[in-house]
């Protein structure tokens, strides 16, 4: 099994949080359609024929092609790769986009999930972070994808924003569950280096909230969304019970997976390679025949490292068997002996074979996995 992902780069403004690639140039949207339908056909071997189980439509801001461009896409993807077994479809939107007519448009097409991001319902806060929707535009965006017959909906929420509140947050949850949806991402706000938010924060324009805010602000997303009868299913994700991400799962449990559009990254389980990341840049490349990505062949000590990143991120966590089994007895020893301090700290749990994260563990769990990864002397 395999998956794919398509990256979409175009959005009409942009947040002041986000570095992803992303471009505000909607003019090169023909060109671009043509790009990324030629990388797909050239691209066609890169899975060696697995079956297609999942297909994510990301960006940027997928919501703003128009349903000539969505035909397109799922032609080639069909033509190409195959569709007849795929389970999920994803798309990203921007609640702004979601008119009736475009919720309806959407539920014509193959979409059978929708992720939609929200990140706050406050809207002021909205406004900070030149979101383009407000909280009333969210939850109607949701009732039209209702209407349009969706049953598999994500939300995004980000916590620790600035002016962050124990009041806030809580009436963000509060909200988010009152939607009803099928899965939630929550995600710590960032400060990426190079985003207007970032300098923002240099010049003290805003300030950053603290540890021990942080980690009420995690505790009440869990306890909230368990009271609510949402799976933590992995650090970021909770669904109902079945309704995980599949696609996004696919990522945490090394299956391989083709990512076309720029700054995507693909993995074959041998090696990952990944696209320049400037949409121009990648337009003109694809127009000469020439594929832009760069290369890097996976050893066994990188192998492993990945696993252990992934598969903690999980409830299900890392499979000690499997270690032995792919990486060999040296780097499992190597693994039971860094997880013992955090195992006697009640960081980590062994269970039926499995080393997870505990609710103690989740919320320092880059360092955990930075201590567990292999590194060389």
């Amino acid at each position: 099994m395999a998956a794919i992902y398509l990256h979409i780069p175009f959005c009409k403004t942009r947040c002041i949080y986000c570095d992803f690639c992303s471009t505000t140039r909607t003019e090169l949207k023909e060109r671009y359609m043509d790009a990324l339908c030629k990388e797909l056909e050239m691209r066609r071997d890169y899975l060696n024929g697995e079956t297609v189980r999942t297909v994510y439509l990301g960006g940027g801001t997928p919501s703003l092609l128009n349903a000539t461009d969505f035909r397109r896409l799922f032609q080639t993807l069909d033509a190409v790769f195959g569709l007849q077994a795929a389970e999920e479809i994803t798309l990203e939107v921007n609640p702004d986009d979601i008119s009736e007519a475009y919720a309806d448009m959407l539920g014509a097409l193959p979409f059978n999930r929708i992720s939609m991001g929200i990140q706050t319902f406050d809207d002021t806060t909205l406004k900070l972070l030149n979101r383009r929707h407000n909280a009333r535009q969210a939850m109607e965006a949701v009732r039209r994808l209702r209407h349009a017959g969706f049953r598999n909906l994500s939300i995004d929420l980000i916590y620790g924003l600035p002016g962050e509140t124990d009041d806030r947050w809580k009436r963000d949850l509060e909200q988010a569950i009152a939607l009803d949806v099928e899965h939630i991402s929550a995600y710590h706000l960032t400060y990426e280096e190079g985003t207007p938010l970032y300098r923002m924060l240099q010049e003290h324009r805003l300030n950053e909230v603290d540890e021990d805010s942080s980690l009420r602000f995690f505790n009440m997303l869990m306890d909230s969304l368990a009271s609510a009868g949402y799976v933590h299913y992995e650090i970021s994700n909770f669904c109902k019970p079945g309704l995980h991400s599949r696609h996004n799962s696919s990522y945490w449990q090394g299956i391989p997976y083709l990512g076309c559009g720029p700054s995507a990254h693909s993995f074959d389980i041998r090696s990952r390679q990944w696209n320049d990341a400037d949409p121009e840049r990648y337009i003109d490349a694809m127009e000469q025949g020439i594929c832009p990505f760069h290369t890097e062949q996976l050893d066994n000590t990188t192998r492993y490292n990945e696993y252990v990143m992934t598969r903690l991120r999980t409830c299900q966590g890392a499979c000690m068997a499997e270690v032995i089994r792919l990486f060999g007895n040296a780097l499992h020893r190597y693994l039971q002996q860094n997880a013992t301090p955090h195992l006697q700290a009640g960081r980590l749990q062994e269970e039926n074979g499995y080393l997870r994260l505990t609710r103690q563990g989740i919320f320092v769990s880059d360092d955990i996995i930075s201590d567990l990864m292999y590194v060389e002397a």
